[in-house]
C-alpha cells in the first residue's frame, strides 16, 4: 500500500504563546505525495473570540474574522486532512504546539504521537550556509514567497521547500521512515457537522454600503426624536472616520427599529454633512485638512458630489442651503474625569496612551464597566472581551485615530 504522504501546515496566530491566551486565527494545509509533489491545498480564517494581536504582521482584520468559523467548527476536517500524514512546517515546534493547544481546548487529545518534519531544522543539512528564516531558505531554491505571513502562502512555500530538500537528498530512507510511522499512527476521527472553510479572499466585507441594506419602504419616519437618535449614533460611528462592520450593522438595526427608510437616511446623512460643513466654515476659513476630512465623511456616507461641492464652496459663492442643515448635534466629547479603556495591540505603547489620557485629565481604566465613557481598540471591530462588553453596554468603541481626534477637543 502506498504511503499517504505529507501535510504541510502553517498557522497565523494572535501571538507566540499557545499556553496562555494566544489563539490560532488562520490555518493552511497543503497535501503532497510521498515524492513531494503538491496535490491539494486548503486554508481558512478562524474566529478566536478575542482580539487579533499584531495585525500589522498578519494583516487580518476583525471584519474578516467575523465571517470565519471557529477552530472547533473546522477541527473535524482539519484532523481528517492531517490523518496518516507526516506533518511538515517551518519551525514545526511552533505550529505543533498551537495545534495541540487548540485541540486540547476542544477536548481532543491525539492518541498517537504526531510525526513532524521541520524545514527550518532540515536547513542545517540541506542549506548549511543559508539563514534559517523561511524567506532565506526559499531564496536558496528560487521559491517565490510573495505575501509572507499569510498561512496559504507560507504553507505552499514550505511544501515546495520540502520538495526541494527531497530532490537533493542522497536517499529516501529518512523520508520513507517518517511516512511509514505516520501511516501506522492514525488519528481518531472527530465527529462534527461539515463547516465551510473561509479563505481570506472569501471573508472580505462584501463592499455593500450599509445604506443599501436599509429597507427602502418602511412606515412613515418617526419624527425628530427618532431623527436625533439616529444622528447621535451616526456621530459616534464617525468619531474615528471609520464605519466598522459592527457600526454598519448597528446603523442598519437602528434605522429599522426607528422606521427610517433608506430615502430618509440619505436625507439625514446630507443634513449631518451640511452641519459638519457649517462647523468647518465657522471661522470663515476651510483648511486643507478640513476639506480632506469632509471628503472622507462624504465618501463614508455616499454624499453626492454636487452636495460636497456646495458645502466646500466659499460662503459667498455657495448655493442656497437645501433646507437640511437645521440640526445641531451636541456631539460626543470627552470631559476631564471620564474613564477610558484600551484593548488590543496598539500601534503606540499603552504607556504612551496612558500618559496622553492622564495629561488631558482622563482616567485610564483596565476593566470595562458601565461607568466607562469610551473604549479604544486597535481594530474598531475588535472581538476582545472588553470590546464585546462595551458594545453590550452601548459604550462607544473607536480606534487610535478616533482617540487622537477626541483628545484634541478635550
Amino acid at each position: 500500500m502506498p504511503h499517504t504522504g505529507f501535510a504541510t501546515i502553517d498557522f497565523e496566530t494572535t501571538g507566540l504563546f499557545p499556553g496562555g491566551n494566544d489563539r490560532v486565527i488562520e490555518v493552511a494545509v497543503v497535501h503532497s505525495d510521498p515524492d513531494g509533489s503538491i496535490t491539494a491545498r486548503w486554508d481558512t480564517l478562524i474566529n478566536p473570540g478575542r482580539d487579533l494581536g499584531r495585525q500589522d504582521i498578519h494583516r487580518i482584520s476583525a471584519a474578516e474574522i467575523l465571517r470565519a468559523p471557529t477552530f472547533a467548527q473546522i477541527a473535524p476536517e482539519l484532523i481528517a486532512r492531517l490523518d496518516g500524514r507526516v506533518l511538515v512546517a517551518h519551525n514545526a515546534a511552533f505550529d505543533t504546539r498551537f495545534l495541540i493547544a487548540e485541540l486540547e481546548r476542544i477536548d481532543y487529545v491525539p492518541d498517537v504521537e504526531l510525526v513532524a518534519l521541520c524545514t527550518m531544522q532540515l536547513a542545517r543539512v540541506f542549506l548549511p550556509d543559508a539563514g534559517r528564516s523561511l524567506a532565506d531558505c526559499c531564496a536558496a531554491f528560487d521559491i517565490v514567497l510573495d505575501g509572507a505571513h499569510r498561512a496559504s502562502v507560507d504553507a505552499e512555500a514550505t511544501a515546495r521547500l520540502l520538495a526541494g530538500y527531497m530532490a537533493h537528498a542522497r536517499d529516501r530512507s529518512s523520508w520513507d521512515q517518517a511516512l511509514e510511522q505516520a501511516d501506522r499512527g492514525r488519528l481518531i476521527p472527530l465527529i462534527g457537522a461539515p463547516t465551510p472553510w473561509v479563505p481570506r479572499e472569501h471573508a472580505q466585507p462584501t463592499g455593500r454600503h450599509f445604506l443599501e441594506r436599509i429597507v427602502e419602504t418602511l412606515p412613515p419616519f418617526g419624527g425628530s426624536d427618532a431623527q436625533n437618535e439616529y444622528l447621535a449614533l451616526l456621530d459616534r460611528c464617525l468619531l474615528d472616520r471609520v464605519i466598522s462592520q459592527h457600526e454598519s450593522d448597528g446603523l442598519v438595526a437602528m434605522a429599522t427599529k426607528l422606521g427610517i427608510s433608506r430615502d430618509a437616511c440619505e436625507k439625514l446623512h446630507l443634513e449631518y454633512f451640511w452641519s459638519l460643513g457649517a462647523a468647518a466654515w465657522s471661522d470663515g476659513v476651510l483648511t486643507a485638512d478640513e476639506r480632506d476630512d469632509l471628503a472622507t465623511v462624504a465618501a463614508l456616507l455616499q454624499i453626492p458630489s454636487d452636495q460636497f461641492d456646495r458645502v466646500v464652496a466659499e460662503p459667498d459663492e455657495r448655493p442656497s442651503d437645501p433646507g437640511t442643515a437645521g440640526t445641531t448635534l451636541a456631539g460626543f466629547r470627552l470631559e476631564p474625569g471620564d474613564l477610558v479603556t484600551l484593548t488590543g495591540e496598539m500601534s503606540r505603547p499603552r504607556s504612551e496612551w496612558h500618559d496622553a489620557l492622564t495629561s488631558h485629565g482622563l482616567v485610564p481604566k483596565e476593566a470595562v464597566t458601565k461607568q466607562v465613557k469610551l473604549v479604544v481598540a486597535a481594530d474598531p471591530d475588535s472581538l476582545s472581551g472588553k470590546a464585546r462588553k462595551a458594545r453590550n453596554y452601548g459604550i462607544t468603541v473607536v480606534d487610535e485615530a478616533g482617540l487622537a481626534r477626541l483628545l484634541a477637543g478635550v
